[in-house]
């Protein structure tokens, strides 16, 4: 039976209203009821794992440079926080706190560690980028961070913390092959052979679609569960969205500010009829 309302994934973190991937914005998305948080990881020069989006921090930091040349050491000196995209309306600028400094980039072991010391249960879906220097070495340095947390190895699919994501197909089958019990979501933004009718490569268990796809597409999520697969649908910030992705029966929600999505949904459930 099918969820009564999707699951609030904080994509980036509540990053409408902090600077994305900073513990700031992971820290307002839990205050904010996030079921779950969202983080795009990539690896520094000395081999950890950080929470950054591009190739570059250019747009997110302080300083310059190709997050796989720089290390921690450089990265502690530049402030993630001050770099938050502006919003498009001088009202909604006002509206929103100031940028607060955010000294050093932040690292997926610390993220593990701040869900893991919250007193609500929150899950964690992990986005390994792609093309990048170090190739399949993401995956590893994931799986090999998992384990040391306990996490590379859950009981069920259904109930593992972490759910790991990308939009490469191989990134997908290594990962599935390493760590057989962590589920995986293919991010995609158009249909590529059977993804129309709902079936996926077997090393994805989740369809990700993103929300325009899924405008030009709503059949496809009842398509995707028929077959036995839930749908990620990213990034969903418009109330119209959230209705489409509510009445659709998407089973997890990203957005950018998990407080109004929350709003949202429980609006569009008091105006769905009974199920």
């Amino acid at each position: 039976m099918r969820q009564p309302s999707p699951d609030v994934v904080a994509h980036r973190g509540a990053s409408a209203h902090r600077a994305e991937h900073t513990r700031g914005a992971y820290e307002l998305a839990l205050e904010q009821g996030a079921d779950a948080l969202e983080c795009d990881i990539r690896v520094s020069r000395d081999g950890q794992l950080v929470c950054v989006h591009d190739r570059r921090v250019d747009r997110t930091a302080s300083g310059r440079g190709v997050v796989s040349e720089l290390t921690i050491a450089a990265m502690s000196e530049m402030d993630f926080g001050g770099h938050r995209e502006l919003p498009e309306s001088a009202d909604e600028l006002i509206r929103q706190p100031s940028a607060a400094p955010e000294q050093g980039v932040l690292t997926l072991d610390e993220l593990l560690g701040m869900i893991r010391e919250h007193p609500r249960p929150a899950r964690l879906f992990v986005e390994t980028k792609h093309p990048v220097r170090y190739g399949g070495l993401v995956e590893q340095k994931l799986i090999a961070l998992l384990a040391r947390h306990g996490l590379a190895a859950p009981v069920d699919r259904e109930s593992s913390p972490v759910l790991m994501m990308s939009f490469s197909q191989l990134a997908l089958r290594r990962f599935r092959a390493a760590a057989p019990g962590v589920p995986t979501v293919l991010l995609f933004d158009r249909f590529r052979g059977s993804w129309w009718s709902g079936v996926l490569p077997p090393w994805a268990d989740l369809a990700g679609p993103g929300i325009r796809l899924l405008r030009e597409h709503p059949g496809f999520v009842a398509r995707a569960a028929a077959l036995g697969t839930e749908t990620y649908c990213w990034t969903v910030d418009d109330p119209v969205d959230v209705a489409l992705c509510s009445s659709a029966g998407v089973r997890y929600v990203a957005t950018n500010a998990p407080a109004a999505t929350r709003f949202h949904l429980a609006g569009a459930r008091r105006r769905s009829p009974a199920r």
